[in-house]
């Protein structure tokens, strides 16, 4: 079933800076969309970190409950959607997490200029992307530490896609909604109101991963430390490089510089220090998502997270001196 989607999507195949590798190994790589929440892989494409690992990686478009599917079945060597691999993770699938790239949620509230504060959404509507999303997680544990009910206390409205999210909001078919650059731009140019700013939150949000089969580690670890090495400078350069990194967020998200700029500059304050969390910080993720599942107790940290390659390779960089 697997193969038959990824033939279907070999079309979606993105491939920046890759052209002409010989004898390079190719490395098949699931992303759930083309924004900046990819943004330590584009960069790896574009500066060459990639191909200097002899890699030839291609990122293939791919929604995250079959990017899952897709790395359970060997399809593809890697997937990067962290929330769609999490669930299957928590439930036992032989997967791991290797590497993210941020660990706060990037998403901001915005609502009529007449709610002042959290408490002001009582008997309010809010439009949401989805049931079950990042953002409605999010607000649902917004409300509840606020000792509201969603459902009861304020209304939830699915929305979708960003563009029809805003719309909503602007029309008054809701009072709130979770919006994310440029939409939230466009809200603050129409005067509505940041009512909260997940990214700044004590909210753990774990987005843009490197995940791989337990398999793949133990039969290939070499070819799986290529990918993490290459990705994780990657990450450090956008990390690190404002300036070189926003021409490659202006051509990656099609915008203008200056937007890119103010796009760059709220997502970076999200990224992990060096592509990993501490075990707090994990074992807190897990037991927020095991409580969404509805599950008994959250699992072991070691089932589900493994960074010590991606620290090691770290420590690596620092000793050698290398600077993105």
């Amino acid at each position: 079933m697997t193969k038959s989607i990824l033939r279907v999507l070999a079309s979606l195949i993105i491939t920046f800076g890759t052209g002409g590798i010989l004898q390079a190994r190719p490395a098949k790589v699931a992303i759930p969309a083309q924004n900046l929440t990819a943004i330590a892989f584009f960069a790896a494409q574009e500066r060459g970190y990639y191909r200097d690992e002899d890699l030839e990686v291609q990122l293939i478009l791919m929604s995250p409950p079959v990017s899952t599917l897709a790395l359970i079945g060997g399809d593809i060597d890697f997937s990067t959607a962290a929330g769609g691999a999490l669930n299957s993770a928590v439930r036992g699938a032989p997967i791991r997490f290797l590497f993210h790239t941020y660990y706060r949620g990037l998403y901001w509230l915005y609502t009529r200029p007449d709610v002042r504060d959290v408490a002001g959404l009582k008997g309010k509507k809010i439009g949401l992307s989805g049931i079950g999303s990042g953002p409605y997680y999010l607000v649902m544990e917004l409300l509840k530490r606020h000792g509201f009910a969603g459902g009861r206390d304020v209304t939830i409205l699915v929305t979708g896609a960003q563009s029809s999210s805003f719309a909503a909001l602007a029309s008054g078919t809701v009072d709130a909604t979770s919006l994310s650059p440029p939409f939230m731009f466009k809200a603050q140019d129409a005067g509505f109101r940041e009512l909260v700013a997940f990214v700044n939150e004590d909210f753990v949000e774990l987005q843009s991963a490197i995940v791989a089969k337990d398999s793949l580690l133990q039969s290939d670890r070499a070819f799986v430390e290529k990918f993490l090495r290459g990705t994780l400078k990657g990450f450090l350069y956008a990390r690190d490089n404002r300036a070189g990194t926003i021409p490659i967020v202006s051509r990656l998200l099609n915008i203008k510089d200056d937007v890119a700029a103010r796009t760059y500059d709220l997502y970076r304050s999200a990224m992990t220090p060096n592509g990993t969390i501490n075990r707090n910080l994990q074992k807190r993720y897990l037991e927020d998502v095991a409580g969404r599942m509805q599950l008994k107790e959250a699992p072991p940290v070691e089932k589900t997270f493994n960074y010590s390659m991606a620290e090691k390779i770290h420590s690596e960089l620092i000793a050698s001196g290398w600077k993105p």
